[in-house]
């Protein structure tokens, strides 16, 4: 089991001393990533069963994690997740290539086609198409990043005789997908290298991996993806124990992505860092 840390864009961990306090002593504890959420606007007032406070701290997760990675040197720097469609596929491709150079080859690129229609409705992007910009934008976003000539020509981003450089560090990027829905699923089966639920416990965690088998029954996994890896980041804040840790690798689960409690200065960031460290056997 692989161990990450999630939300170090979000509440007291949004500004400078905390995110690089935290940054550091994640690395030092042992983490394997560290992951950042990603919202543009929040709707106020908050969307039905979505109790998310609108005035909640939030930085960009792009800026975040470039902030973080000139503050750590191994510790993989994660997008969990980046609302897809609401990006503009060429644009983003130069930043987290940029992000992938900065950082020394660090990057993992969480995705998702996002649930608040305000907020896609603010930023122009299509919410009704969503899954479909996503899935164009990949697409192309992997042709600047991959081919020698890159061209797409799809049905929201088209272009050829161009280049982007530098490229990423990576000659692949991890892909990541989240969502809990059958074109996710199918999403991450065709396309990702791994799959992501945030806020799950064992059991919606074994309903979704056993839904991503059936995906795989249904849609063809390129070889090239390897096995899809999971990750899971569990309710709550407290760092689990042995037997949840085996519950959560019993249902399939590769990687679990823990989080602080909102309200934690910066010296309690490191606490938690280096406690859970500890705790999870991290520590060396």
């Amino acid at each position: 089991m692989k161990f990450g840390l999630h939300s170090i864009n979000v509440n007291s961990c949004a500004s400078p001393e905390a995110a690089s306090r935290f940054g550091r002593a994640a690395e030092a504890a042992g983490f394997d990533s560290l992951w950042v959420a990603d919202h543009v606007v929040l709707p106020d007032p908050p969307v039905a069963g979505r109790p998310m406070p609108p005035d909640m701290r939030l930085l960009d997760p792009i800026v975040t994690l470039t902030f973080l990675a000139a503050h750590t040197s191994r510790i993989k720097l994660a997008t969990g997740v980046i609302i897809l469609p609401q990006r503009q596929a060429v644009v983003l491709a130069k930043q987290l290539a940029s992000l992938d150079v900065l950082s020394n080859g660090r990057l993992i690129f969480g995705l998702g086609v996002g649930w608040c229609e305000p907020e896609m409705k603010s930023t122009g992007a299509p919410f009704a198409e969503r899954g479909r910009v996503a899935d164009d934008y990949l697409a192309a976003m992997r042709a600047l990043w991959t081919q020698s000539k890159p061209a797409h020509h799809g049905r929201y981003v088209s272009f050829d005789g161009v280049q982007a450089m530098p490229r990423p560090v990576q000659s692949t990027i991890p892909i990541v997908v989240g969502g809990r829905t059958p074109p996710a699923y199918r999403r991450a089966v065709t396309q990702g290298h791994g799959w992501y639920g945030f806020g799950i416990d064992v059991e919606e965690t074994r309903k979704c991996v056993n839904a991503l088998r059936e995906a795989e029954k249904k849609n063809a996994r390129p070889a090239e993806l390897g096995r899809l890896e999971i990750s899971a980041t569990p309710p709550g804040y407290d760092v689990p124990d042995k037997a949840l840790i085996d519950a959560y690798a019993g249902v399939g689960v590769d990687r679990l992505i823990l989080r602080p409690r909102p309200d934690m200065d910066p010296s309690a960031l490191e606490r938690f860092a280096a406690e859970a460290g500890r705790a999870l056997g991290l520590t060396r």
